[in-house]
């Protein structure tokens, strides 16, 4: 089994990798099936479905299927030129975009909110249709958003195409056991592992030059949280606090006037800074969903800025590390808040930070593994409640709960040997197990938790 760092960490938008990104890549993918079809179409539409819908306005979903549909894709998104093409399609239900005549759409009748409808193959639906010239459709096809901003068509999940396909990689682990036994046979660490499959797979340049552009857009993502403030938007009025305890916290530097747990409130602050970017739909890399964006950057800003020793040259294996832990968890159970709550976004993304972090301070793969099983084991259970489907309550702090929770994971693994009770197969197949009896209003339906219980939203 491979997953690349690059399609776990992925150059995105926010508020949401299954709700904003995944929405428009598969807009992406339609529009390439029209231009490849000997068909003559004249409009467009679009349905979503499930989670999709119950929380899609919070999201941006209808605004993310539309743009994708006028041709723009998380990658290279530019939010000008976004309002520009959503206000030209608001006036005149006309969609343009290279290699297609003008597509009809009409935002108020064109994207449907199916509340009653919900598809079989995943909780995050969509249908996408091309009409002719008479409004016929003539081409149909399903996409599901399984989570961070990972696509696939309604065919590609029943054939189960999310597995790899690609060359034999030196180290295929499909299992923490896999990955352990392996890093005993060649005695390699873990990201070494991983790195010599991502090389097998894309060269060394590509990995190098890959991975500090991920940490550049990640700290320039903490950076702008830290130095932004206001509201944020979607109606709820929540305030930004990152740069105000920020400069709290530079203020007290020096002065004694810190407890020994303010420490905490640097990891808080790191990650808030990200998720506030990512409710204001600012640019963020998914890691391994927009939702859970903070907690991996926090948790890799503290060890730079923090620990003794610390050095930019680990910021590779800390990624490498992160993505084969997030590959395990991806492959074996979920990382979608609409198909296993927030323990498969949150939950992952801390098993992810603690098990990197652990790594690179010089932990063992057996240290790792357990750093990795502590952190998860820790979310299991976790719902996901968004207040009114935005992501800023409870998501925002959240993140930052996250990344402590990561950071104790790692400092108790280092304290130990590597062994442990509970391996992290086990863990993971309970976070499965855990996100398959969960009731549907606790997996970012807002039905259900804090969305129904917090008065006057």
């Amino acid at each position: 089994m491979f997953l690349s760092v690059f399609e776990m960490f992925k150059v995105g938008i926010g508020p949401s990798s299954s709700h904003t990104m995944g929405p428009m890549v598969a807009a992406a993918r339609f529009l390439d099936q029209m231009r490849a079809s000997p068909f003559k179409f004249g409009g467009v539409r679009a349905s979503l479905h499930g989670s999709l819908a119950f929380t899609g306005i919070g999201h941006a979903t209808d605004r993310a299927t539309i743009l994708g549909l006028a041709g723009f894709t998380p990658e290279t998104f530019d939010a000008d030129k976004a309002e520009e093409a959503l206000k030209g399609i608001n006036e005149a239900n006309i969609i343009t975009v290279d290699g297609l005549d003008p597509l009809r759409f009409n935002p108020k009748t064109d994207l449907i909110f199916d509340y009653e409808t919900l598809l079989t193959g995943h909780a995050n639906g969509m249908t996408l249709m091309a009409t002719d010239a008479q409004g016929d459709v003539t081409l149909r096809q399903v996409y599901y958003s399984i989570g961070g901003g990972f696509v696939m068509t309604e065919e590609e999940l029943a054939a189960g195409k999310d597995t790899d396909e690609g060359a034999p990689v030196p180290y295929p682990f499909k299992s923490a056991a896999e990955m352990l036994e392996m890093a005993r046979a060649s005695g390699k660490s873990i990201a070494q592992m991983k790195r010599a499959n991502e090389v097998s797979r894309n060269g060394e340049v590509h990995l190098r030059e890959g991975s500090k552009r991920l940490w550049q857009v990640m700290n320039d993502c903490i950076n702008r949280g830290l130095e932004t403030d206001g509201v944020l938007p979607g109606g709820l009025q929540v305030k930004r606090r990152a740069k105000s305890i920020h400069e709290a916290l530079l203020a007290e530097r020096g002065l004694n006037l810190s407890a020994p747990h303010t420490i905490n409130d640097w990891m808080s602050v790191y990650a808030m800074a990200v998720n506030e970017e990512n409710a204001a739909g600012g640019q963020v890399v998914t890691a391994p969903t927009n939702g859970a964006a903070g907690v991996l950057p926090a948790t890799l800003r503290y060890y730079l800025d923090h620990v003794p020793g610390a050095s930019e040259s680990h910021v590779e294996d800390f990624l490498l590390t992160a993505a084969a832990i997030g590959g395990l968890v991806k492959f074996n159970a979920s990382i979608s808040g609409a198909e296993a709550g927030c323990q498969a976004e949150v939950g992952s993304a801390a098993a992810m930070s603690a098990g990197a972090l652990c790594a690179v301070m010089g932990g063992t793969p057996e240290q790792v593994e357990n750093a990795a099983e502590i952190a998860l084991e820790h979310h299991l259970g976790m719902t996901c409640d968004p207040v009114k489907g935005l992501v800023q309550v409870p998501c925002i702090e959240r993140n930052g709960l996250g990344a402590i929770k990561a950071v104790s994971a790692a400092s108790l693994a280092l304290r130990g040997d590597g062994t442990h009770l509970v391996p992290l197969d086990a863990c993971i197949e309970t976070m499965r197990q855990t996100g398959a009896d969960m009731s549907e209003k606790y997996k970012e339906t807002s039905l259900g938790g804090l969305a129904v219980n917090i008065p006057n939203c």
